[in-house]
Order: C-alpha cells, then structure tokens, then sequence
C-alpha cells in the first residue's frame, strides 16, 4: 500500500498531481482550518468550523463569524487607522503623492 499522506497529511489524497507547492499550501491551510480553538464565550476548545467564515462551538453552540480558515478576527492598529485616516482626503481620493 502506498505512503501518500505520510509527507502531505490531507493533501495526499491527490497523489503525484497538481505540484508540491500546490499540495503544500491546500496541506497547511487544511491544518489550520480542520484544527479545534477556543470559543470566545465559554473557553473550551471546542470551536470548529460550520462553512466559509462561520464558526461554533460544539459546548456552548455559540456561533460567531469570523476569518474563513482560523477563527481570529484581523483588529486595526493604531498606526493603520492614522494611515487610513491620512490617506483620504477630499473627495475620497488617496493623497500618497
């Protein structure tokens, strides 16, 4: 039998096809994507993923929306609002130059 997922984890099911890079990067996202997290509510790690950006607990069945492969929710810092906040001017236009 042969060893097709002992390199590439999920990715093996598509054998010698397709690239190592592309096998690569569908492997580590998979990872991500499949593993267990905290829930934000009741603090287990019992979070999974429902379908594209929507999250819930298995304990609490909360259910919260967030990024599409890992339940983290992107926050701004305060330098990228001073850049946003900077950038448009008037008319909405960007003022870089």
């Amino acid at each position: 039998m042969a060893k097709g997922t002992e390199k590439m984890g999920s990715a093996g099911r598509m054998g010698a096809r397709y690239g190592v890079v592309v096998r690569k990067l569908t492997r580590d996202i998979e990872k991500i994507e499949k593993a267990k997290y905290e829930c934000p509510t009741c603090h287990h790690v019992s979070v999974r993923r429902k379908a594209t950006g929507i999250w819930e607990c298995r304990h609490c069945d909360a259910k919260f929306a967030a990024m599409a492969y890992a339940p983290t929710v992107k926050s701004i810092t305060s330098k990228e609002l001073a850049v946003k906040e900077k950038g448009t001017g008037k008319g909405g236009v960007e003022n870089d130059l």
